[in-house]
């Protein structure tokens, strides 16, 4: 197991001492340098697994160093805690101690997220954590049960949005560092919110990248969009997995946060007998029995493969959820009309419904986008193993001018994608402001310092998006502009934003108070498509004696339906009503077996069986 070997990095210890380790398994000279406060130069010793040590007396937090290799190469530390001058600066022994006070929070389950995804950088005009702990009573009040932030590990300057990070355990200075993210994740627990953190353990970025003139950090034998591919199955892999698996677990030990979403666990190349991801939930499996607090990982995968979440005893990797891509591609084609790019597989009713019912979209069906058949159904794993949203930050962000659904629709069809989301039975995730119909873009912004790194990622944008045939200029990922009109601007108070936020509230606590919403077994959902050219799809929920009937009508015009099944209905919710700001009900308020029932465009309707 991956604890065999030594941490990585510089470890303050209570005797006044520092630990220093690093791993070089091909230097033959490896030398502590430190540059404050006073010039010192350290040899270090190796061991037989490639690490070099050395212990130092009198250092205190604050201290910054380098590593010499082979008295030729200063380089930062590859496990650096702290870049108090980014990405090619020295790094900072940093003082672990923080005066916790949530020693009551006991995380939460799976099946109770609510999660809000949000950006650091943009979510505040702060633009750090401190902008997010300000807000966490308003998170709170609208029903978010926990907040996703995008990777804050240190990246090139101080725009990016995280997936450009080469130190993955040193905080991102200008968020914050250290204490500003254990201070924020201190107080989402005071206001009852866990804290997921999205990490990248498929690639590091380009910019400040030294870890190959460490030793062999990646290897040949696969491909990534990024570049090479981290070594988790090569020679002298061990140390790389250990590594990581160290990071994931200083976030959910040290720094209490709650869970990982991983980014691209399908880039994470692992052909040897034990998976990475099943080591890791493993070991995350271990440290929530020996701490008593609910801890869990969520996978980004494109693959339609339940192995990942399937528990490690029949066979899967034991990871606990997933992201479900599918179900946004199928919402937001059924919405837009937009059937071009990977987009092209989906539009219609159809793929809607088939992701509704099992999740995934493609379950052996022929992918005419991938040029295969794809995925098999995830028969055996409940809705709560899996993440939907209508916009994320992949899904605004990798759009060329990162435009949002709310300058893509109309206002009811914006309430009628909440009701989608949030209604089902998987776990839903909102991306920061789209519950107030925010217009501003998240677009993608950097702040890198090398000027061919520069135009090869502004070249790079150009290209990716030619199968899209979208219209206008790429927005400068390097401008300042660029990221600030990326910014939210929390224009909260009009009376559309004031009624999209009041229904995301009531839609977040009906489905935290009903009995078939809480029910996330596959036995207690049933999909139906009426009316296929009417565009209506008909969803009955169940769960202890609570049997909800979901209408919704993804079409431009009003659609009559006729109930034929036993029981009499009570409207609980019509997105189309005044209250929402909606052009008014037309549905009655109680009806029976056939009787007809006229449902808005682009509405939702909710009504409890009795």
């Amino acid at each position: 197991m991956a604890n065999i070997y030594p941490f990585a990095g510089a470890a303050l210890q209570s005797d006044n001492t520092c630990k220093f380790s690093v791993w070089a398994p091909f230097r033959q000279q490896v030398a502590l340098s430190v540059i404050q406060p006073e010039p010192q130069i350290y040899p270090m010793q190796r061991d037989d697994k490639g690490y070099w040590h050395t212990t130092i007396e009198g250092l205190s937090a604050g201290v910054r160093y380098k590593y010499i290799l082979d008295e030729a190469t200063t380089l930062p530390d590859p496990a650096s805690r702290y870049q108090p001058e980014g990405v090619h600066g020295p790094s900072e022994v940093i003082n672990p101690d923080f005066e916790w006070t949530d020693n009551s929070w006991a995380g939460l389950e799976l099946r109770d997220l609510i999660i809000y995804e949000l950006h650091t950088g943009t979510f505040s005009q702060t633009h750090d954590f401190q902008g997010i702990i300000d807000k966490l009573g308003y998170l709170r009040s609208l029903g978010i049960t926990a907040i996703e932030l995008m990777p804050v590990g240190q990246f090139p300057g101080d725009r990016n949005w995280g997936y450009d990070g080469v130190y993955p355990f040193a905080v991102q200075n200008s968020y914050g560092g250290v204490n500003g993210l254990k201070a924020l994740v201190n107080a989402a627990h005071q206001h009852g919110i866990a804290v997921i953190l999205d990490v990248v353990y498929n690639h590091l970025g380009p910019e400040g990248n030294y870890f190959a003139q460490y030793g062999p950090w990646f290897t040949d034998k696969y491909k990534t969009p990024w570049g090479p591919a981290l070594n988790f199955d090569d020679a002298w892999c061990d140390a790389v997995r250990a590594y990581y698996i160290q990071n994931a677990l200083m976030w959910l030990d040290e720094f209490h946060i709650d869970g990982l979403r991983m980014d691209a666990v399908h880039a994470i190349w692992d052909c040897g007998a034990h998976h990475f991801t099943a080591e890791l939930s493993a070991l995350v499996d271990a440290l929530q029995a020996s701490s008593g607090k609910k801890k869990f990982l969520i996978a980004e995968i494109d693959l339609n493969s339940p192995k990942y979440i399937t528990p490690r005893e029949k066979g899967g990797y034991g990871m606990h959820g997933q992201w479900i891509d599918e179900f946004h591609h199928a919402l937001h084609s059924l919405l837009t009309g937009e059937v071009n790019g990977y987009y092209a597989d989906f539009g219609g009713l159809g793929p809607m419904a088939k992701s509704y019912q099992d999740s995934y979209v493609f379950t052996g069906e022929y992918s005419g986008v991938r040029k295969r058949h794809f995925g098999v159904a995830p028969l055996r794993n409940d809705y709560h193993q899996f993440v939907v949203f209508a916009q994320n930050h992949d899904q605004i962000g990798n759009r060329m001018l990162g435009d949002r659904l709310t300058t893509q629709l109309s206002f009811e069809a914006q309430k009628l994608a909440a009701a989608v989301v949030l209604l089902s039975p998987h776990i839903p995730l909102l991306f920061m402001g789209e519950e107030y119909g925010e217009t501003r873009p998240f677009q993608f912004f950097t702040s890198h310092s090398d000027k061919d790194l520069i135009a090869a990622v502004t070249n790079g944008r150009r290209e990716e998006f030619a199968s899209f045939a979208w219209e206008g200029e790429v927005p400068d990922p390097q401008s300042v502009e660029t990221f600030n009109n990326s910014t939210l601007s929390w224009h909260t108070r009009t009376d559309n934003a004031a009624a999209l936020m009041e229904l995301y509230r009531f839609l977040i606590a009906f489905r935290r108070t009903r009995q078939a919403m809480l029910n996330t077994s596959r036995e207690g959902v049933k999909v139906q498509i009426p009316q296929v050219e009417e565009q209506l799809l008909l969803v009955e929920r169940s769960g202890n004696d609570d049997h909800l009937l979901l209408l919704f009508n993804f079409s431009d015009h009003a659609v009559t339906y006729q109930y034929t099944g036993s029981g009499e209905l009570l409207k609980k919710f019509d997105s189309a009503a005044a209250i929402w700001h909606g052009p008014g009900s037309t549905t009655p308020d109680q009806a029976t077996t056939s009787e007809a029932i006229s449902i808005q465009p682009f509405s939702a309707i909710v009504y409890e069986i009795i």
